[in-house]
């Protein structure tokens, strides 16, 4: 398992994503599921910077872990109760449409991903995601 704490700040995405290849590098997984990924991952983390902590910055610790063909993420936060989970589809050509930004992050993980979990524990927001290798 490895882990990584960063602030809640667009400043660490870089860290973030190299903290993701490195991890990443022993692993037997195929370009377009590395980026499937990475780029989940920067979606969830995009968000909590811009939501989570409405009033200050706070952390985000991130880990990664490989059990037999999945790479699982789980990242936690301290910030405002949310579950992603409850979020409905966003209507996409309501979006092209009205040419409104944002809205698709969360969607995109869950899309991107094959496993998509959340739980609150110890005021914190913990969610879990896999992808299958």
């Amino acid at each position: 398992m490895k882990t990584l704490k960063i602030k809640s700040s667009f400043s660490e995405l870089d860290r973030l994503r190299s903290f993701l290849n490195e991890y990443l590098k022993g692993v037997n997984l195929s370009d377009k599921n590395r980026f499937k990924i990475e780029l989940a991952l920067l979606e969830i983390c995009t968000n909590i910077i811009r939501y989570a902590y409405p009033q200050n910055n706070g952390d985000i610790l991130i880990k990664a872990w490989l059990v037999k063909d999945k790479v699982f993420l789980e990242i936690r936060d301290n910030g405002v109760p949310f579950d992603p989970r409850k979020l409905k589809t966003p209507d996409i050509e309501e979006i092209i449409k009205t040419q409104r930004r944002g809205g698709l992050g969360i969607f995109l993980s869950r899309t991107l991903m094959d496993g998509f979990d959340y739980k609150r524990e110890d005021d914190q927001n913990v969610l879990i995601v896999y992808k299958r290798i």
